[in-house]
């Protein structure tokens, strides 16, 4: 698999800027008005894509009341129905084409998560740039090849699988086609703890699976994205509302418009910081070069004098010899008188 790829004309991976998606998710409430206010927010806080759900409440779940249709196990939305929960957060199939084609208009991408078959061939009807898997669809095999056969990027979360389950998604992907492939790191809960990001996983996917990897956060603040991109990751998604007192079913682990502006900015800060592997002196550091150690006559010395640790230090500024000859200086005799605050030359040495 490929190191690097592009959606649409966007590069992604090694070398590349980072790709920083703003997911919309269910924090439009039904309101196709704010959905593209979120829209315009994502591009003025420096988004390069957005990313949408395709599902309704009955391609996702049933609607039962049954106790294992209920949610439990301390998530913010313990005791509601799936098919409740689902009806509410779904973002109306009609709004989606024409929320890709604002984006456009704004310089945007715009593709979704799938999460069956019709959604994959709704999207494809959309011509949307590139596929997402949602974590908890990482084990759907048969919608992973659907969407790997239509020859588009491939971007899969890996929430709570483990290396044989993302190994499985990876081959079945592969296997169908796919050659355009990201991993994201993510931790499936909302909000996630940052000791719970496990970032040090980024590499180790990279390294096994030979594909770029990026991150799917879901924690409070900027602090984690900022750190994925140490790492290597060359995609970042997060979460994006107007307000998070609006609410909704994932308001309150997404940011607000400045929140992911100040995400972005520190982003576009710690890529430049990475820079390439250098020991050498960079042009902004060689002004303080003359700041650096080098032999002195720190006492005035009468021709003949010998060279004595009272009278030769390694000192600031670097005029003089470089501190390694120290001990070769020592125990030699001065060529000259010498005054006090002259940087030592070979030439004040006596042979």
């Amino acid at each position: 698999m490929k190191q690097r790829f592009c959606i649409g004309d966007r590069a992604i991976g090694a070398g590349a800027p980072i790709y920083i998606v703003a997911e919309l998710s269910a924090n439009h409430n039904q309101s196709f008005d704010q959905a593209v206010r979120i829209l315009h927010a994502a591009k003025e806080a420096g988004a390069d894509a957005v990313k949408l759900q395709t599902y309704t409440a009955d391609t996702i779940t049933l609607r039962s009341d049954k106790e294992c249709f209920r949610i439990t196990g301390g998530t913010l939305w313990d005791g509601r129905i799936l098919h409740d929960l689902y009806l509410e957060a779904f973002t109306p199939w009609e709004w989606q084409p024409k929320l890709k084609q604002i984006a456009g208009e704004l310089g945007m991408q715009l593709f979704s998560s799938a999460f069956d078959d019709t959604a994959v061939d709704f999207l494809e009807q959309m011509n949307v740039p590139a596929h997402k898997v949602a974590s908890c669809e990482l084990v759907d095999i048969g919608l992973i090849q659907k969407m790997a056969r239509t020859g588009k990027p491939l971007i899969m979360s890996t929430g709570m699988a483990s290396e044989e389950e993302v190994s499985e998604a990876v081959e079945a992907a592969h296997g169908a086609g796919a050659i355009q492939m990201v991993l994201l790191k993510c931790t499936s809960a909302y909000p996630a703890p940052a000791e719970e990001a496990n970032l040090l996983t980024i590499p180790e996917l990279a390294r096994r699976f030979s594909c770029p990897v990026g991150l799917s956060d879901h924690t409070m603040g900027i602090a984690v994205p900022v750190a994925a991109v140490a790492l290597g990751a060359c995609i970042l998604e997060k979460h994006l509302c107007l307000r998070r007192a609006d609410g909704g079913p994932d308001a309150a682990f997404s940011l607000e418009p400045e929140e992911f502006k100040a995400m972005v900015d520190a982003v576009r800060t710690a890529e430049k910081a990475l820079g390439s592997v250098q020991f050498a002196c960079g042009p902004r550091e060689a002004n303080s070069l003359k700041f650096r150690r080098s032999l002195f006559v720190v006492e005035d010395v009468k021709k003949g004098d010998l060279f004595t640790k009272q009278n030769v230090r390694s000192i600031r500024p670097a005029d003089g010899l470089h501190p390694r000859h120290l001990n070769e200086v020592l125990g030699k005799r001065a060529a000259c008188d010498v005054e006090r605050g002259t940087p030592l030359s070979w030439a004040l040495v006596a042979h």
